[in-house]
């Protein structure tokens, strides 16, 4: 379900609403004794970042993104994050910005092989990053 937070953070001026919708599929937890796969990701969206480069990467494509100052500390190297709605695996982290390399398959079958230089994404952090920080902090007003 998107709640009217999930617009209001979605993009700027309602832009979403004129663009592809992307949503994901809840998590499927698996039956005992399976391995749970993936990311944990909610999709809700924490903020928008800007795709700063996009380059050949063996057969994937490398895709650096500028993220804003107050969601940086939440990315992490080989941590997860969901840029539009696709759960992906964080390759670098340089201050704000993040790398990730999006695989021929992904490419294909979500919106990301689209992606130029300058477009805004929605973007959904680490949710094991969330709660970690509201234990240690103790904050009742994480994201």
């Amino acid at each position: 379900m998107i709640t009217d937070d999930d617009i209001k953070r979605a993009r700027e001026l309602c832009e979403a609403l004129q663009d592809d919708i992307r949503m994901t599929k809840p998590i499927d937890f698996p039956f005992a004794g399976d391995a749970l796969g993936g990311h944990l990701v909610s999709g809700h969206v924490d903020g928008v970042a800007t795709v700063t480069s996009i380059s050949g990467d063996a057969r994937s494509q490398r895709i650096k993104i500028t993220v804003p100052s107050d969601l940086a500390r939440y990315i992490a190297r080989k941590g997860s994050v969901a840029v539009d709605g696709v759960s992906l695996t964080v390759n670098e982290v340089d201050g704000n910005e993040f790398g990730v390399n999006i695989i021929p398959h992904t490419q294909s079958v979500t919106t990301l092989g689209r992606l130029v230089v300058g477009a805004r994404v929605n973007l959904e952090i680490d949710q094991v990053a969330r709660y970690v920080e509201r234990l240690l902090t103790g904050s009742s007003t994480i994201l």
